[in-house]
């Protein structure tokens, strides 16, 4: 993914704290009946909850940071579960410190 569509995707605020949330579940968010919160991710149903922005707004979001591989979704039973893809975000930060850090 380019370094643009990810910086993209994260110049929105509520995507941003998303991510900040879905990185360090177990402190922001209950547990689950269905999915571990760190091995299959956040149920999308909490995230709306949390955010308080309707379920197909939060699932837009979800798509533009998944778009751009900042996280991950998995499917268990009816609802969609996400989890941030560190991968992305180390090789971003990766990026952005040899480009603009001398």
């Amino acid at each position: 993914m380019s370094r643009a569509t990810v910086l993209k995707a994260l110049s929105n605020e509520k995507r941003l704290l998303i991510m900040e949330w879905i990185s360090s579940p177990r402190e922001h968010f209950p547990p689950q009946v269905d999915g571990d919160l760190v091995e299959d991710g956040v149920c999308v149903r909490f995230i709306t909850d949390k955010i308080g922005l309707s379920q197909p707004t939060v699932t837009s979001h979800m798509r533009i940071l998944e778009n751009a591989g900042l996280v991950t979704s998995k499917q268990i039973k009816n609802w969609v579960f996400y989890k941030p893809n560190p991968e992305i975000v180390s090789t971003l930060i990766r990026q952005l410190s040899d480009k603009f850090i001398a």
